[in-house]
């Protein structure tokens, strides 16, 4: 048995390995969720035909929010596809006006929310096509017949059948950093085609427990989830967002995925801890993240440094793998630059992250850091899946140009909008990324910039900002930035620093903290995070290094706007946010 179309999955897992436990969530409350191969097969048939006698028709849209994954998001998944319909996933943290865009532009019907919350904001904002709103379960839910009536499965069966799997399965509007959101069409073939080029490279099977807490609205999360389920794995779902780390210790996954924020926030709470203990502790901690930076994949080093690198794991890194349940192999990464630095220090822990690259509209992965020896290096993207192909269109003396990508998992176009698909398609298939970068090592992908974030100096040099912000970013005290000059003398740069941090260094240094808005001022601290951008940016050209800088005091973050779901920095809206501010930092300059 093989799969062709997405809804085919769950029926092959249980062809092929028929798992007692395929799902596992445990609810705020302690309940138990768990479900097998089969009783998944058989929620997802009953929802379907529940489906059917609330009169959805073919390709009708039908949306689903949830601020939390579980095994329901999955289960109206496959149902609203196996009843013919077009699933449109939304973000839980979208905004008003994100809202009404995508249920007025998608056409949207019926739409599925995991609890009253958000399915009073669809209600408030919906416009008259939006026919019913249904919770996930309980008072409001999809009302399901006890039994499914004969016709009712052989019209289900029919419909299920008729599907081919060029159909579109769903519309993903993306999270619009840039302007206003567009809806992704995907077809069957095109996901399925990511699922099984993805599943020969990661070493997922039936034996592995894998844990899923990125945003199933999200494609990257959404297409790994599946192949989970192809490899047969079991998927468990954390209780809500602030049980992440307790839940990853009682699940005990060998795989997930994250995005580069999880990791450095994890890093960041295991320098806090150690911050706090003895001053033997701090050294001996220090000497296990020395040893563990000088680690690099594929290199030879002489046997003193594999002796230290054995004794650093049983003295500190293998409490860092019991904070993430003790059993963990590989971390997937995706959504945005891993700092390489990262990549090492953990992999050297032996918990072997892998970065990879690809967008919404490929469906999503177009190359992928290997798990194999020799299929990973640091800094880069990976290797091209199996079935992509990828150019480096124009390439300049670097060998860098803006990153092109041709294969079955491109997407059939924006929803309503011809016009800027033929834009990012051309006439021989490839997909014009937006993302500049080129190839190193001969097969490895590094990206080096966004084509349209470029910007010049006044002095007419380019600069490319995405960079100059992971150049930065390294410096454990800064936690995110933003970096401005378009026109301008020289480069600026907005910066949040990492106040956690900055609090211990303030201490360290006998200097009183108080409120994060005045430390944001305070002369000393800012001569620190000058002395920490200057030490960090030794390697970029001299027209490329941030000259000034703003000190924020506020948090930037989903609830703020100034972050995606996926943890995107909004970048034309903070510089939006900031151009007044910015625009004195140059007169004052000038002056």
């Amino acid at each position: 048995m093989d799969f062709h179309r997405l809804f085919d999955i769950l029926p092959y897992q249980q062809a092929r390995y028929a798992k007692a436990t395929a799902f596992f969530r445990k609810t705020v409350a302690g309940n138990e969720e768990r479900y097998s191969s089969q009783e998944a097969v058989d929620r997802v048939n009953v929802l379907a035909a529940g489906l059917l006698e609330a009169g959805i028709r073919s390709g009708d849209r039908v949306g689903i929010i949830s601020g939390d994954n579980s095994p329901d998001w999955h289960f109206y998944d496959f149902a609203i596809q196996q009843a013919g319909a077009v699933v449109v996933p939304i973000h839980a943290a979208a905004t008003d006006s994100e809202l009404q865009f995508i249920l007025r532009d998608s056409g949207m019907r019926f739409c599925f929310v995991s609890d009253e919350g958000p399915a009073a904001r669809i209600r408030a904002n919906a416009p008259e096509s939006l026919e019913k709103v249904w919770l996930f379960s309980g008072e409001g839910a999809l009302l399901l017949s006890d039994a499914i009536d004969n016709n009712l499965l052989k019209r289900l069966s029919e419909i299920r059948d008729a599907i081919p799997d060029t159909a579109l399965a769903t519309i993903l509007y993306t999270s619009g950093t840039t302007g206003e959101p567009k809806g992704v069409m995907l077809s069957h073939r095109n996901i399925v085609s990511n699922i099984k080029s993805v599943i020969t490279l990661v070493p997922v099977d039936y034996t592995c427990r894998v844990f899923s807490y990125l945003p199933l609205s999200h494609i990257f999360e959404r297409m790994v989830t599946y192949s989970y389920m192809a490899a047969g794995a079991t998927i468990y779902y954390p209780r809500q967002a602030g049980t992440l780390m307790d839940d990853l210790r009682e699940a005990r996954p060998h795989y997930f995925t994250a995005v580069p924020r999880v990791l450095e926030k994890f890093y960041a709470g295991i320098v806090a801890s150690t911050a706090k203990r003895s001053l033997p502790v701090k050294r001996l901690s220090e000497w296990a993240v020395k040893i563990g930076n000088a680690y690099k994949t594929g290199k030879a080093f002489p046997p003193t440094y594999w002796v230290q690198l054995a004794l650093a794991d049983f003295l500190v890194f293998r409490h860092w793998r019991r904070a993430l349940g003790g059993h963990i192999r590989g971390i997937t990464v995706g959504a945005a630059a891993l700092r390489p630095q990262l990549g090492r220090l953990f992999s050297a822990a032996r918990i072997h992250v892998r970065e990879g690259y690809g967008l919404t509209e490929s469906s999503p992965v177009i190359a992928f850091n290997r798990f194999d020896p020799g299929g990973v290096h640091f800094g880069t993207v990976g290797i091209p899946i199996p079935g992509v192909e990828v150019c480096i269109a124009e390439p300049d003396e670097n060998g860098e140009g803006e990153i092109l990508a041709r294969g079955p998992g491109v997407m059939m176009g924006y929803y309503n909008r011809p016009a800027e698909t033929a834009q990012v398609i051309d006439a021989d298939g490839w997909l014009h990324t937006g993302d500049v970068g080129k190839f190193v090592h001969k097969r490895f992908l590094q990206i080096t910039d966004r084509q349209k974030d470029l910007f010049k100096v006044s002095g007419g040099r380019y600069v490319a900002p995405q960079l100059v912000e992971k150049v930065l970013t390294e410096s454990p005290y800064i936690e995110y930035c933003i970096v401005a000059g378009t026109d301008r003398p020289f480069v600026s740069a907005l910066i949040v620093p990492d106040f956690e941090r900055l609090e211990a260094w303030c201490n360290d240094n006998g200097i009183h903290w108080t409120a994060p808005q005045f430390m944001a001022l305070h002369p000393k601290v800012n001569r620190f995070i000058q002395h920490e951008i200057e030490r960090y940016s030794e390697s970029l050209p001299h027209f490329q290094r941030v000259k000034r800088f703003i000190l924020l005091h506020e948090p930037w973050n989903e609830s703020s706007g100034h972050l995606t779901p996926t943890l995107k920095l909004r970048r034309s809206l903070i510089l939006r946010q900031y151009e007044k501010e910015l625009a004195a930092l140059y007169n004052d300059q000038e002056k």
